[in-house]
């Protein structure tokens, strides 16, 4: 415990007197904690001003290197797939020219209009409404609503719902109400869509407007 003290005493006795003189001639003690706080501070500083960017640049680059492995895995699987990409491909083009060849032209809406009135007719339904509503152009084709409002048995009804789906042109029935009169005879009301072709004239007139808009962006 003697020895202990003493040496305490000897080291506290060792930073006594440093004021004024010069660091090289201050004892050992003084000189390596003087030392050791050196090194600390240039350490730190060394840190903020240089490592530490250093360790970003480190880190960004090794997130680049992995998005890198990433894109090339993605495009070697791509290359492994690239025939079955072009076979389905070509399959898409294939089913939208099927597509295509459903959708009327503007001057075969007439006939389209009198198949969907004779589907009715040639099941024995009374019309009680059928209005041609207004014509929606899409980007790529008109939609023409036509509200139908149709009166017959069960049977009949269904098979006329039927006769609509196979029809060569696409139809859809939409927002469809079934009423049962005081007879037993069912009312059909439905908003019935038709789809045709875009003219020349309201394909310019899309790409007018398309064109309006990218331009009146800011």
């Amino acid at each position: 415990m003697a020895d202990l003290n003493s040496f305490g005493a000897s080291l506290a006795a060792q930073f006594r007197g440093l004021s004024g003189r010069n660091p090289g001639l201050w004892p050992v003690a003084p000189r390596l904690l003087c030392g050791l706080g050196v090194l600390v501070l240039a350490l730190v500083l060394g840190w903020f001003l240089y490592w530490s960017g250093q360790v970003d640049e480190l880190d960004a680059g090794e997130a680049a290197e992995l998005t890198l492995k990433n894109d090339y895995k993605s495009k070697i699987q791509q290359s492994i797939n690239l025939d079955g990409l072009r076979k389905q491909k070509v399959q898409v083009r294939e089913y939208v020219a099927t597509l295509e060849k459903q959708l009327p032209s503007k001057a075969e809406m007439d006939a389209l209009l009198s198949d969907i009135n004779q589907a009715g007719v040639g099941r024995g339904l009374q019309f009680e409404l059928f209005k041609p509503g207004q014509v929606v152009v899409r980007d790529y084709y008109a939609e023409l609503p036509i509200d139908i409002k149709v009166t017959g048995n069960y049977h009949d009804v269904g098979a006329f719902t039927s006769d609509i789906a196979n029809l060569p042109r696409i139809v859809t029935l939409n927002n469809m109400n079934l009423i049962t009169g005081t007879t037993g005879a069912l009312t059909l009301e439905a908003v019935a869509k038709t789809f045709r072709y875009l003219d020349q004239d309201e394909i310019l007139a899309q790409r007018k407007a398309a064109s309006d808009k990218k331009g009146g962006k800011p």
